[in-house]
């Protein structure tokens, strides 16, 4: 528990601080700002991960988002709701996205993308057991609570086949301690995403999605995702992910996790999605898996606006 808690509230500890998803291609809005009203109609997703199953205080993330295009497709915005948790750290918070985009071709957009909001993050150190003779470790001698004001940008280039994200979802680097030993300073680690994706026809009624996803976090080395899906007549997707270990040294990458995945599109506007990681790390053994449920629905304005199915 100790562990997990030093690696998500220490910039200087090489770990993930922002929230992760296997599911990042179905959950952009998460993401990146720039993605508002990408899918031209008003689409909400709800998506929940339980990492780690079966590891005590081990992270799980819940988040609801909700985007649509304005001013004839050249304007979308977007909402943001989440919840974290982990051990004795909860963080729950909103963010308002807008994006303006930019015909730059026939059937390409670039979107220019930026979010604002805050986050309540709770820090219960006080619950935390330091010492086994019940002496208090200064550090975790009282408990933290704040709001926490941030914002982020993105740009966003896509067309029906392809697309290209790069974004940094939170810039302020807020303070989340007071307390500070040497080098390890406690705040908020500023997190840069860059991901692209395609589709392309195999056969008629066969297509192949790749995509991939390279995180950077300040203190820790580049992580990356990288997945394929394959569509069947435009309705079921089974596919694959493997990502990098963001916990390792600088000099040494290990596989994280390999993830299996399903999606299904139930109907022109609901779709459904599933995510199960095989743990590789050394939490291998205390926790094999993680799981993640995706849920999708689009309202369209008119059967014009639906397009089936919608790939990204």
């Amino acid at each position: 528990m100790l562990l997990l808690i030093l690696g998500f509230s220490s910039s200087q500890v090489r770990a993930q601080q922002d929230k992760m998803f296997s599911q990042y291609m179905f959950n952009m809005m998460a993401l990146n700002p720039a993605y508002a009203g990408s899918r031209d109609v008003l689409s909400m997703s709800a998506l929940y991960r339980n990492q780690w199953t079966g590891l005590p205080g081990a992270p799980q993330t819940a988040t609801f988002t909700a985007d649509m295009p304005l001013n004839n497709e050249r304007v979308g915005v977007g909402i943001q709701l989440y919840g974290d948790k982990i051990g004795v750290l909860q963080e729950a918070g909103g963010f308002a996205s807008y994006a303006f985009r930019i015909k730059v071709g026939a059937r390409s957009t670039l979107a220019l993308g930026l979010q604002a909001g805050a986050s309540s993050y709770q820090l219960n150190l006080t619950e935390v057991r330091t010492s086994p003779d019940g002496q208090i470790d200064p550090a975790f001698a009282s408990n933290i609570s704040k709001i926490l004001p941030n914002f982020g940008t993105g740009i966003y280039l896509s067309n029906d086949r392809s697309y290209l994200s790069l974004s940094v979802p939170r810039l302020v680097k807020n303070k989340l301690s007071e307390y500070n030993v040497g080098n390890y300073r406690s705040v908020q680690a500023r997190q840069a995403y860059l991901a692209a994706g395609f589709v392309v026809g195999i056969t008629p009624g066969i297509k192949m999605k790749p995509s991939m996803l390279i995180k950077y976090a300040d203190g820790a080395p580049l992580g990356f995702d990288g997945n394929i899906n394959f569509w069947f007549a435009d309705r079921i997707a089974i596919g694959a992910s493997i990502r990098r270990n963001q916990f390792s040294s600088w000099s040494k990458y290990t596989t994280d996790a390999v993830v299996g995945m399903l999606e299904i599109q139930l109907n022109d506007q609901f779709r459904f999605g599933y995510a199960y990681d095989h743990t590789m790390n050394n939490l291998q053994s205390v926790a094999p898996s993680s799981h993640e449920i995706m849920i999708r629905y689009e309202f369209g304005f008119g059967k014009n606006r639906i397009l089936t199915p919608r790939y990204f």
